[in-house]
């Protein structure tokens, strides 16, 4: 399973970005394998429609669950229509780690 956790850096230890679409990285956890990838987010900087954009990133990259604590409308869309679970994650100041150990423990809330 690949799981993807909106992050303010490219490194694990680096905390959650509250945001989804606007995130600076992206890091995609590999639950079968245990790897970890992060890639800078294309579209953080774009001037509107950053969410659709965002999530077409991700099905690029064949993510099945978004690890988040919020999510627009739009992108929303865009992610439940390519199949990917959105998971909430509504912890501040919590590293991308803290967020993989939530997910592992299967406490998350579906959105």
């Amino acid at each position: 399973m690949r799981i993807c956790i909106p992050s303010r850096g490219p490194e694990p230890g680096d905390l959650v970005d509250e945001r989804f679409g606007r995130a600076p990285y992206y890091l995609i956890f590999d639950s079968e394998s245990g790897t970890k990838e992060s890639y800078k987010n294309p579209a953080a900087e774009g001037m509107g429609g950053v969410g659709p954009r965002a999530a077409q990133f991700l099905l690029d990259k064949n993510v099945q669950v978004l690890v988040t604590a919020r999510i627009g409308g739009n992108a929303l869309g865009a992610l439940k229509a390519g199949g990917i679970t959105i998971l909430l994650y509504e912890e501040p100041g919590k590293t991308v780690n803290d967020a993989i150990t939530a997910y592992k423990g299967g406490g998350l809330k579906e959105q």
